[in-house]
């Protein structure tokens, strides 16, 4: 009997063990299926057009032609680079203390009510869906940005999808840099403390600094998210193809760019491909953020050991 059981438990662990084998086999074949897709596809700006990567990095020169089998247009890709690059910083910005203070209350200043109501309340804000805080940002945000800070453009501005961003990635950076506190020997406290550290020395000169990785892999997927949304930031953008003179200024990003072109172009013609080149340059600042994050955490590892 005993031998039956342990015989039917060892089926049930190999099946087990065979399906979550074959789901793992299948993300990583779904992942380079991706990636090798959006290679080919993205490629071709420069092998089947022939443009360099310079002018698609640096060049403002977009005027990709629709036809297909037809080049000579420009396919210069900086302004919507930098739109991400300062929407996205500009979000860290404003994300990151409010991250930090909200990361100490839970893990240090009251774990109790922090763990119990807080960190629950705002883990709720990642699984609102982005057209919401889009919608929220559009009615709200973009008006009061107008006629507070008077800015053009009716209010839609860098600043606007900055706020927005930062509210979308402030969950993801909360929870980590919580997590990496809580993770901390006692140790760590209990001998501040013996020294004769106040508790905001031992957090802002101990805690904090130890913690760094775990916070930093936090900031690094906040980053990686607020690269990848699209719908919330081509609300409230201004969808403007110019180089903004400041954050109360209207441009465009590479999300919103390819959300509101690529299904109006015509497959393989030149905007086509400069759009997927645009999709395949989010990809490859995605997996550098990963691999960041791994390299992190590697780092962490050894020293700990």
């Amino acid at each position: 009997m005993g031998s039956k059981n342990s015989s039917g438990m060892l089926k049930k662990e190999y099946l087990g063990r065979t399906i979550v084998s074959i789901c793992g086999i299948l993300i990583i074949v779904l992942t380079l299926i991706i990636t090798i897709f959006l290679i080919v596809k993205g490629s071709g700006t420069f092998t089947t057009y022939h443009h360099s990567i310079g002018e698609f990095l640096f060049s403002d020169n977009w005027s990709p032609s629709d036809v297909s089998g037809k080049g000579g247009g420009g396919v210069g890709a900086r302004i919507y680079i930098l739109g991400s690059l300062m929407t996205c910083g500009l979000a860290l910005l404003i994300a990151l203390p409010f991250s930090l203070a909200a990361a100490i209350f839970i893990a240090e200043i009251s774990p109790e009510i922090g763990s119990k109501y807080l960190q629950p309340a705002i883990e709720i804000f990642v699984g609102i869906p982005s057209v919401v805080y889009g919608w929220i940002g559009l009615r709200v945000l973009v008006p009061f940005i107008r006629d507070k800070f008077h800015a053009p453009m009716g209010g839609y501005s860098v600043l606007a999808a900055g706020i927005v961003l930062a509210i979308m990635i402030f969950p993801t950076i909360t929870t980590l840099s919580a997590d990496a506190l809580r993770a901390l020997p006692d140790s760590y406290r209990l001998a501040s403390y013996g020294l004769g550290a106040s508790r905001w020395q031992v957090i802002y000169t101990v805690l904090v600094p130890a913690a760094k990785n775990g916070i930093l892999s936090g900031v690094i997927l906040g980053l990686s998210r607020a690269f990848g949304e699209t719908l919330a930031v081509a609300m409230v953008i201004g969808k403007t193809r110019v180089l903004p003179k400041g954050i109360l200024y209207p441009t465009n990003n590479l999300t919103a760019a390819i959300a509101a072109d690529m299904g109006n172009t015509a497959n393989g013609s030149e905007y086509n491909l400069a759009l997927w080149s645009m999709a395949l340059l989010l990809l490859i600042i995605s997996l550098v953020c990963i691999v960041l994050i791994h390299v992190i955490l590697r780092n962490k590892k050894e020293k700990d050991d």
